[in-house]
């Protein structure tokens, strides 16, 4: 594994403590959760719909990606962590997650499939699928996000083959 990074690079102590934290997204006292909008709605919405949905999860379109194949997963219900999900959403959780690795290992081309929940932004439950490109060895472990992010932007119509093919490998998985 390889920071996506020349070296030599300099450490930078960490910034003094903010505490209360600020309300994310969707926490009370913090901005509206637009994912619960388009999520009740997104039939309605000028939006794309997600790619795959049930009555407990639905998986999305990430924009400006630089591996095709990289979507999200978000409860449809307004939950915030693993530990507030209830327990049909979580018993449903490893299955689908399952599911999502299939689909994206189908690709072709694709040594892992890392599944990342971060936790700090929305207050809306989601979790990141990234697929590790074989071979990309540099991107192995926490690396892959710093590399993802740095990488030019896939061109749309990959990405959009991908996303077809997830889709797809979604509705005839079940």
């Amino acid at each position: 594994m390889t920071l996506p990074y020349a070296e030599p690079l300099v450490r930078l102590e960490p910034q003094p403590r903010v505490i209360p934290e600020p309300p994310r997204v969707g926490e009370p006292g913090g901005p509206h959760c637009g994912l619960c909008d388009w999520l009740d709605d997104f039939e309605n919405s000028e939006h794309e719909p997600p790619l795959w949905y049930d009555d407990d999860w639905a998986l999305c379109r990430a924009t400006g990606v630089t591996i095709p194949g990289v979507v999200w997963l978000a409860s449809r219900g307004h939950h915030d962590s693993f530990s507030d999900l209830p327990d049909k959403v979580a018993q449903s959780y490893g299955p689908v997650v399952a599911r999502i690795e299939r689909a994206i290992l189908a690709l072709g081309d694709i040594a892992r499939v890392h599944v990342y929940r971060w936790g700090d932004g929305s207050a809306h439950f989601h979790v990141w699928f990234f697929p590790r490109p074989l071979g990309m060895l540099e991107a192995r472990r926490e690396m892959l996000p710093l590399w993802a992010d740095l990488l030019p932007e896939a061109p749309k119509e990959d990405v959009a083959d991908a996303e077809a093919k997830i889709a797809a490998a979604m509705a005839a998985d079940h």
